[in-house]
């Protein structure tokens, strides 16, 4: 798919913070944020500009989708600069937007450590930061 990054074999352990900052692109409807284990998808993040914007965060395990969470703010706009933090904990992931808004997502999976993460549709990454 065109617009895929991929981060592959940078290991996220319990206890770490990814630390994103990038730029919807101009015509963005959406863009979404996965860290994944094999085919599975532990931590799904999908920025939703179109309709009624949120974010919407979600699980793919054994080629189903889990319950999805909606919550936290949206201070996400096209052509400006985000920033926001993922902390790995055995329990969840806890996710810090810009606008301060907390979001704790489940740890669905229940790893301590994710290796693999893509960001697709329309956004441009800036800086991807584990520590």
């Amino acid at each position: 798919m065109a617009g895929t990054m991929m981060v592959e074999n940078r290991p996220l352990k319990v206890g770490h913070t990814l630390t994103v900052t990038g730029f919807p692109k101009a015509d963005a409807e959406r863009f979404e944020v996965d860290i994944k284990s094999g085919s599975d998808i532990a931590f799904h993040m999908s920025v939703r500009f179109e309709g009624s914007t949120e974010v919407v965060y979600n699980t793919y395990q054994a080629g189903v989708w889990g319950a999805e969470v909606r919550q936290g703010g949206f201070p996400f706009k096209h052509k400006e600069l985000f920033k926001f933090t993922v902390t790995l904990t055995r329990e969840e992931f806890l996710v810090i937007l810009s606008d301060g808004s907390e979001v704790h997502f489940p740890n669905r999976l229940g790893a301590t450590e994710y290796n693999d993460f893509s960001f697709e549709k329309g956004v441009l990454i800036r800086s991807f930061e584990i520590n």
